[in-house]
């Protein structure tokens, strides 16, 4: 008999180390923050890790009605997993096709979207922070209007302004249609990668403005007048001190844009063209044609790309560089005199720009519904929103918005994923934020930390994929195409908004606080309740609002876990679209932008979490 090794206590008695161990356990457990880090790390690796592992289990599964084309082409029968769906898409006749020149075409279609996102935030971050530019309050409240916006909005907006039936065919644009076909644009003006990565830095610009505006408006004065001191050259400040302290927040711009728009599918569907594809675009045709092993290789690749983004991003963090100075005090940055005119000349530009990206697609979604046919501005019509009659045929069959049930139904699902999506990823967010923010010299801390931010990372459709395939496995194939799996999809993908927010706000936080209350008798749940969520209100609510809006907008993230395209508001749109019913697409546009544009304004005007905020859209003028 074997005797349970023990071990005294002071006071005499003798225990066994079992018994020590599970105390020192239930211990380290009795601390909340360090309950939430285990359970958090587990959900969040299984959460995250288990669906890349369906994607690439996928990518080696021979699927059924391929076994006997291999037996026939390779000369061996299947078992196992398999390599033969690599070889055969890389080097096969699909590889040009659908693996090499999508990836060609999405990182270029990335890096020209960097480029104009950089161009267009940054320049506005610039003018609204470091000048005497009128009117800042209302560019930078409107600036950001093209982010809450769906992503595909402008482009339907640069469709229904610029296409003709003498270039792109179909029906004219409104450029087109009120000149009479005299104004018309050339293909690559129209269709490809030019209008994509246009609109997609457009979409995005809103990174560089806030990232970049940050800093502009934070920067320490000091650093630029001890360079004036020393008789620097203006050009050479702004070339060794300015735009190296902003190089952090170019480099973040770059990584979030490249890693959003790499694997976008809307713009390039809506205004891409048929000799544009790219790595979103390749996996709905190799699914369509071969099955789910060929396309789940096009899903690995957009995760390999999710992963090299990370670590771009770690490499950038350690390598960025801090400036001190060793005379003068610190002080805010002095505005730039733009002149008198000039000025001016730059607030009506701006105001301009933010028009044509802002209020411009409103506009032109509200007209599309009112036009009788689409593409023809001669004859307007209540019909497609008030017609409830059987015979319209031109309506095939549909009912106007107003009496259309499945729109309202598909509008009803999309706000249920997005509000329990923005409680379930808000609220795993904040503990996460607030776990991290405590033991944040903990390795286990960080790894949280790193696993609750790269499904951000990943581009939304490689995403979806594995979830699809991560619901194929689990659900006995009644899984995929449910609003669960959609609900835990979309809550995994936007646990990176409140986990940043809530880490951020809770790093600002004294642990002195929540000490002096743990002195005084208070639980967990009373300092949480009357300490931390007030002081960081905004900061947490934020959290949630991030995740509400981007649901409510969402296309790549649902449209592979959809059983039909009716099911969601967003995915709606194509079906509308095929059946050439482009204002029923638009009225459901117009709703969704109506709708998450007035929840951010309730939530803003109640609680004062605004995006732009720390840049000028605040309550005070910058």
């Amino acid at each position: 008999m074997t005797n349970t090794p023990t071990a005294e206590t002071p006071n005499g008695k003798r225990v066994s180390k079992l018994s020590k161990f599970f105390t020192t356990v239930g211990t380290w457990l009795g601390r909340p923050e360090n309950a939430i880090l285990l359970i958090l790390g587990l959900v969040l690796s299984f959460a995250v890790l288990y669906p890349l592992w369906s994607v690439i289990a996928n990518s080696l599964t021979v699927h059924a009605g391929k076994e006997a084309l291999i037996a026939t082409s390779y000369g061996y029968s299947v078992q196992g997993f398999q390599i033969v769906n690599w070889w055969y898409l890389m080097s096969g006749p699909y590889g040009d096709i659908y693996l090499w020149e999508p990836l060609l075409n999405s990182i270029l279609l990335a890096a020209l979207s960097c480029v104009f996102a950089l161009l267009f935030g940054g320049t506005a971050a610039f003018l609204v922070t470091r000048t005497n530019m009128p009117c800042k309050k209302w560019i930078s409240t409107v600036f950001i209007f093209p982010y809450i916006m769906p992503q595909w909005t402008l482009a339907l907006v640069w469709k229904n302004l610029f296409w003709s039936a003498a270039v792109t065919g179909g029906s004219n644009g409104l450029l087109a249609f009120i000149s009479k076909g005299a104004i018309t644009f050339p293909l690559w003006w129209c269709q490809g990668l030019f209008p994509s990565a246009m609109v997609l830095g457009m979409h995005y610009a809103a990174f560089a403005y806030i990232l970049i505006g940050g800093i502009f408006k934070n920067m320490d004065a000091s650093l630029e007048e001890a360079a004036t001191i020393l008789n620097t050259p203006k050009w050479k400040i702004i070339t060794h001190v300015t735009i190296p302290m902003i190089v952090p927040a170019i480099l973040s711009t770059i990584l979030l844009v490249f890693s959003s728009a790499v694997g976008s599918y809307p713009v390039v569907h809506y205004i891409g063209g048929k000799n544009f594809s790219v790595l979103a675009t390749s996996y709905i045709e190799l699914r369509a044609i071969t099955g789910d092993g060929y396309a789940a290789i096009i899903g690995i690749v957009m995760l390999v790309i999710g992963f090299l983004i990370l670590i771009v991003n770690q490499i950038s963090m350690r390598s960025r560089k801090q400036f001190i100075t060793v005379s003068g005090k610190s002080a805010q940055a002095t505005k730039i005199n733009l002149g008198k005119v000039f000025k001016w000349v730059c607030a009506v530009l701006l105001i301009l720009a933010t028009m044509l990206t802002s209020l411009l697609p409103i506009f032109s979604f509200g007209l599309e519904t009112f036009v009788q046919n689409p593409g023809d501005y001669s004859a307007f019509t209540t019909k497609w929103w008030v017609y409830h009659e059987n015979g319209e045929v031109g309506m095939y069959g549909n009912y106007g918005v107003f009496y259309n049930k499945a729109i309202w139904t598909s509008f009803r699902n999309q706000a249920i994923v997005a509000i329990v999506c923005a409680l379930v990823a808000g609220t795993i967010g904040f503990l996460a934020g607030y776990a991290v923010s405590r033991k944040r010299k903990s390795r286990f801390a960080s790894y949280v930390n790193g696993i609750s931010f790269f499904p951000y990372l990943i581009p939304a459709v490689a995403f979806s994929i594995a979830y699809y395939a991560f619901g194929l496995q689990v659900g006995l194939g009644g899984f995929t195409g449910t609003m669960i799996l959609m609900i835990i999809c979309g809550s995994v993908k936007y646990i990176p908004f409140s986990s940043r927010s809530s880490l951020s706000a809770m790093m600002q936080l004294s642990p002195e606080i929540e000490e002096a209350a743990v002195i005084q008798g208070a639980s967990w749940w009373k300092r949480m309740g009357r300490i931390v969520i007030p002081i960081q209100k905004s900061a947490i609510i934020s959290g949630y609002l991030l995740p509400f809006i981007t649901g409510m907008r969402e296309l790549n993230l649902f449209m592979f876990l959809v059983a039909n395209n009716d099911q969601m508001a967003t995915t709606s749109l194509a079906y509308f679209d095929e059946m050439g019913l482009t204002p029923f697409s638009s009225a459901v546009n117009l709703i969704i932008i109506i709708f998450v544009l007035v929840a951010n304004l309730v939530v803003n005007l109640l609680t004062g979490a605004s995006i732009d905020s720390g840049i000028g859209g605040g309550k005070k003028n910058a």
